[in-house]
């Protein structure tokens, strides 16, 4: 009689993995692939991924690398590009020590070891929702919990009162965490906000992680004051920072970790020797982008994404029961839109309509929060395209909207 096979069972992945949140950046690029493959067009205004040219001078280093040998470069950084870094922010009339500098593995790695060195497991960093999407993967990963605060569109997602602030504070409570210029909001934090937080941070022993990716990206005349230029905060601040949106190379991974807190750039030092080292052609590329007057390359491209925000303002300002804040800086709106859920919607778009052959893809917004139940009715916008294709991707969107079968309005 022959025997009875069983289908083997395959072990379970752990807990910690299965609970990680799936990108709402990302996880409906399987969605697009397949419009795509239909023959149609997809404006991607859902990830922050600029169609500017890399600068001429990164490119030209790229393919001067001197070595013979790509080896393992330092855990910190090569001295090249700290010293570069060094002299960056210089500019902006901040002086640091090469050891205040780490260099990482694009900014998102920045985040993970600052996640990881100012809190332990179980502890609290305190966020403000709208958030980046990835602030909830970095702190499933080490254990950390987010505390959400809530900020409102009608204050153009300013910090709540000091008294909600305060009250949120409490004993497992280790850090303040500000994104400033905000992804996804736009935002722009004032002098006075800064400092409120600052206050807060000295008055509770707690550390504020200042991811500060989009500096330059900031419109209207106004100016992005950097967490490092408190004085009274020195030793309390971890800013998180990376070249990719700065000069439109989100490939090569190269970011940096500051503080002139020894101890925190020491013990991320450890978990940066643990992967060894940063990517080393994009390093040496990189040093030669920081070394690039401000004029030549930054500048211009600041002035494309103002043009850019005014056009996608301006488009969702025109479409019925769609209530969107103008953004001060970054280049990301969060508008909300009258469906009954975005991420409904978001693959409806790429699932089920075309317009002359093109669609546009945005991200769900309720991936940008950590509260249940918020931002389904939102979603993040990039408006990271050339203003044609903006316009294009707009007049998808307005005909989309009207006709949802989900439109609530």
């Amino acid at each position: 009689m022959p025997r009875k096979t069983v289908a083997p069972t395959l072990p379970a992945i752990s807990a910690r993995a299965a609970a990680l949140p799936a990108s709402p950046i990302r996880k409906l690029v399987p969605l697009a692939d397949a419009a795509k493959e239909r023959g149609c067009r997809v404006y991607h205004l859902n990830i922050g991924q600029p169609d500017i040219a890399s600068p001429e001078a990164f490119l030209k280093a790229l393919g001067e690398y001197p070595e013979r040998v790509v080896a393992y470069g330092r855990s910190d950084g090569e001295l090249a590009l700290r010293r570069a870094y060094r002299t960056y922010y210089g500019r902006f009339g901040l002086d640091l020590a090469l050891d205040d500098i780490l260099v990482t593995t694009g900014g998102s790695e920045a985040l993970l070891f600052a996640f990881f060195t100012v809190a332990g497991a179980g502890e609290e960093i305190i966020v403000f929702e709208p958030f980046y999407t990835n602030y909830n993967g970095f702190a499933s990963v080490v254990g950390v919990t987010l505390k959400p605060l809530a900020t409102d569109p009608a204050t153009g997602y300013h910090l709540p009162p000091r008294e909600v602030l305060e009250n949120a504070i409490g004993p497992k409570t280790r850090a303040i965490a500000l994104c400033n210029p905000n992804n996804p909001t736009g935002t722009v934090y004032t002098a006075e906000e800064l400092a409120l937080v600052a206050e807060l941070a000295l008055a509770h022993d707690l550390f504020v992680i200042a991811d500060e990716v989009y500096r330059e990206f900031v419109y209207d005349g106004l100016a992005h004051l950097s967490m490092l230029g408190l004085p009274d905060l020195a030793s309390r601040v971890v800013v998180t920072d990376s070249l990719s949106k700065r000069f439109s190379v989100c490939g090569a991974r190269v970011g940096c970790l500051v503080s002139r807190n020894a101890d925190v750039v020491g013990a991320a030092l450890k978990l940066g020797q643990a992967r060894l080292s940063p990517p080393v052609i994009g390093q040496y590329a990189a040093a030669a982008a920081l070394e690039l007057p401000p004029s030549e390359y930054v500048d211009p491209m600041i002035a494309a994404f103002e043009r850019r925000r005014n056009v996608v303002y301006e488009a969702l300002a025109q479409m019925p029961g769609v209530l969107a804040y103008k953004p001060s800086g970054a280049f990301y709106m969060q508008p909300e839109f009258p469906v009954d859920d975005a991420e409904a919607f978001v693959s409806w778009m790429l699932t089920d309509f075309e317009l002359d052959g093109a669609t546009a893809m945005l991200a769900p917004g309720d991936g940008f929060y950590s509260t249940p139940g918020r931002g389904k009715q939102e979603a993040r916008i990039a408006y990271v395209l050339n203003e044609e294709d903006l316009a294009h991707a707009m007049t998808c969107l307005a005909e989309g909207l009207r006709n949802y079968p989900g439109r609530t309005d």
